[in-house]
Formats: C-alpha cells, structure tokens, sequence
C-alpha cells in the first residue's frame, strides 16, 4: 500500500492506494479540488461538507452525462456517425 497527500478546500488528506496508483489518484484528488473551488469561488465557503456534497454531484452528473453519451453511440449502427456530429475530428 502506497500513501498520497491531498488538499482539498485547503484542509490536507492522506490517503492509502494500491501500488503504482499514486499519480490516478493525485490526479482524481486534483480534479476534485478544482471542482471545490470552482463552487468556492461561486458560493462562498458555505461549509466543507456542503462543498464537497455539490462537488461530488456535478462529478457524477458528468458521469451520467458521458454514460448516456455511450449508450446513444453504442446504439447506433456500426459506420454511423450522425451521433458524433459536431465533434472535432482533431480533439
């Protein structure tokens, strides 16, 4: 087990992961963050739990949205692209 340091809403967490996990996690804990102080910025600091409970919403918000956007393209026929226009072929 491998040990990573954390900062969210700037209050420090240490956290065990498994071997090799380190840098996943450390970039995770960063997404969170951001997340926290993007709704900081927004609301204020309105309290830790609450800010982490909005934080963990919007996450899993996004989760659901990309699940969706999967099930609409695992839908579709193969060679059809109509679901994907729009996107930049480039990104």
């Amino acid at each position: 087990m491998r040990q990573v340091t954390v900062t969210v809403n700037g209050r420090t967490y240490r956290l065990s992961c498994g071997d090799d996990e380190e840098e996943r996690l450390q970039r995770l804990a960063d997404y969170v963050a951001g997340k926290v102080d993007e709704l900081a910025g927004e609301f204020g600091q309105v309290g830790e739990e609450r800010l982490l409970l909005m934080a963990a919403l919007l996450i899993g918000d996004e989760l659901f949205d990309a699940r969706e956007s999967r099930a609409t393209l695992d839908a579709g026929e193969p060679g059809d692209t109509r679901a994907l226009a729009g996107v930049d072929a480039e990104a």
